[in-house]
C-alpha cells in the first residue's frame, strides 16, 4: 500500500494520469469536430448550409464557456483543484448523452454548447505538475501533456472513422462517454491532491480578481493577444479540412477518408512535441516559439495548392505537426510569465487562447468559405503573422519570466 502510495505521488505517475486524460478529452473533441459535418445533414441541415453551421458550432461552443473561466480558478483556490479538474470530465459525460440523444439540429448543439463548460481543466492540471516536476524537467512534462491534445485530435479520428462509417457517429459518441467515465473515476482515486484552498470571501469577487490577474500585467495582456491570433487560424483549419476531405474524397466511406487525413494530420505532433519543448528548455521558449511560427507562415498556404487529396494530406501533417507542437509548447511562457502566487489563477487560464482562437478562426471562415474551403490556409498565414508581430511586442514587455 505505501508502494502504490508512493507512486501515486510521484511527478511521473501524474504526469501519465494527466497526459490521458488530455488524451481522452482531445479524442472527444477531435472526434466531434471531424464528424460533426458529416453528421449534421442526418440532422436536418441542408447541404448548402453545412459549412456555416460547422463554424457557427465550433464559434458557440466556445462563446458559451468562457465566462464560467474566472470561477473555475476561484473554486479551486477556495477548496481543491482536484473536484474542479473532475467536473470537467463529468460535463463531457453529460454533453455526450445529449448529442447521442440529439434528433434535430438544436439539441445537439446544446450537447456541443455544454462542451465548453469543462473549460478550465487543463489550467489546473497544468499547475498541479508544476508542483511536482523537477525545475529542469518542466517544460518537457508541460511538452508531453499538452502534446496529447494534438495526438488526440489524430487519434480520435483515425479510430472513429471506420466505426461512423459502419456503425454511425451515435455509436461513437456512445463509446466516448464511457470513457469519460473511466476518467472520472481515475482522477477521483488515482492521486492525492496536496493543495487545499485557503482562499476566502466572495467568489465572484475571487473570479473577478482571477480576470484582472491578467488584465493588469502588460505581458500577459500582450501574451494572450498574441496567442489568440496565432491558434485562431489552425483553429479554424481544423473545422474546415472534414470538408476540405469531403470534397476531394471520391468514394464510399467519408467517414474513413476524413479520419485518415486528419489523423494523419496529427501524426507528426507526436514528436515535434516533445521535441519543440525540449528544445525551448534548451534555447528558450520565446525563441523557439517565434522561430517555428514563423515557419509556419510560410508552410500555411501549401495546402490551397494542393491538386489531389494525397498531397493535401501530406502538407497538411506539416503544417498541424508544426502548429500542435507550438501549441503545446505556449503554456510554457504563460507559466513563466506569471508571479508564483498566482500562478494557478492565471494557468486556470491557459487555454484561454485556443478558446478564443476557437470563436475567432471559425467565424472568420464562416464568411471567408463562402466561395472556397481553401481560403482558410492563407487566411491562417495572415492570422499567424500578425501573432508573430504582437509575440514580439509581449516579449519585450516586463514581467515574470526565467525564459529569454
Amino acid at each position: 500500500m505505501q508502494t502504490l502510495r508512493r507512486a501515486s505521488d510521484s511527478w511521473l505517475w501524474i504526469l501519465g494520469l494527466f497526459t490521458l486524460a488530455a488524451l481522452v478529452e482531445t479524442i472527444f473533441w477531435g472526434q466531434m469536430n471531424a464528424f460533426t459535418p458529416l453528421y449534421l445533414p442526418t440532422l436536418g441541415v441542408p447541404a448548402a448550409d453545412v459549412a456555416r453551421w460547422t463554424g457557427l458550432l465550433v464559434a458557440g461552443t466556445s462563446l458559451v464557456g468562457i465566462p464560467f473561466l474566472p470561477f473555475w480558478g476561484a473554486l479551486a483556490d477556495r477548496y481543491a483543484r482536484q473536484p474542479i479538474i473532475v467536473r470537467s470530465f463529468v460535463v463531457y459525460a453529460l454533453a455526450g448523452v445529449l448529442t447521442l440523444l440529439a434528433r434535430d439540429l438544436w439539441l445537439f448543439a446544446l450537447g456541443r454548447a455544454i462542451m465548453s463548460l469543462s473549460l478550465g481543466n487543463s489550467g489546473l492540471m497544468l499547475t498541479t505538475l508544476s508542483e511536482r516536476c523537477p525545475p529542469r524537467r518542466i517544460g518537457l512534462g508541460f511538452a508531453i501533456m499538452n502534446s496529447a491534445s494534438p495526438v488526440g485530435v489524430f487519434l480520435g479520428p483515425l479510430v472513429g472513422g471506420p466505426v461512423v462509417d459502419r456503425w454511425g457517429f451515435p455509436t461513437l459518441l456512445a463509446i466516448n462517454t464511457g470513457l469519460m467515465l473511466v476518467i472520472i473515476l481515475g482522477l477521483s482515486l488515482g492521486y492525492r491532491d496536496n493543495f487545499k484552498g485557503t482562499a476566502r470571501g466572495s467568489l465572484l469577487r475571487m473570479a473577478w480578481d482571477s480576470a484582472e490577474l491578467i488584465a493588469r500585467s502588460a505581458r500577459l495582456r500582450a501574451l494572450f493577444a498574441a496567442l489568440f491570433l496565432l491558434f485562431a487560424g489552425w483553429i479554424m483549419a481544423i473545422t474546415y479540412v472534414p470538408l476540405v476531405v469531403q470534397q476531394l474524397y471520391r468514394g464510399d466511406d467519408p467517414g474513413t477518408a476524413v479520419g485518415l487525413v486528419v489523423g494523419t494530420g496529427g501524426l507528426l505532433a507526436i514528436v515535434l512535441g516533445p521535441w519543440l519543448g525540449a528544445l525551448g528548455d534548451r534555447h528558450g521558449h520565446w525563441r523557439v516559439l517565434l522561430i517555428g511560427a514563423t515557419v509556419a507562415v510560410v508552410l500555411w498556404p501549401l495546402p490551397a495548392l494542393a491538386p489531389n487529396l494525397v498531397i493535401f494530406a501530406a502538407l497538411w501533417a506539416v503544417v498541424n505537426g508544426l502548429t500542435s507542437g507550438l501549441f503545446a509548447m505556449s503554456f510554457s511562457l504563460v507559466s513563466q510569465s506569471a508571479a508564483p502566487e498566482v500562478r494557478g489563477r492565471v494557468m486556470s487560464f491557459a487555454f484561454l487562447p485556443a478558446n478564443v482562437g476557437s470563436i475567432i478562426g471559425p467565424a472568420i471562415g464562416a464568411v471567408i468559405t463562402r466561395d472556397t474551403l481553401f481560403a482558410v490556409f492563407p487566411a491562417g498565414a495572415v492570422l499567424t503573422l500578425v501573432g508573430i508581430g504582437v509575440l514580439v511586442w509581449a516579449r519585450r514587455l516586463g514581467g515574470e519570466t526565467t525564459d529569454t
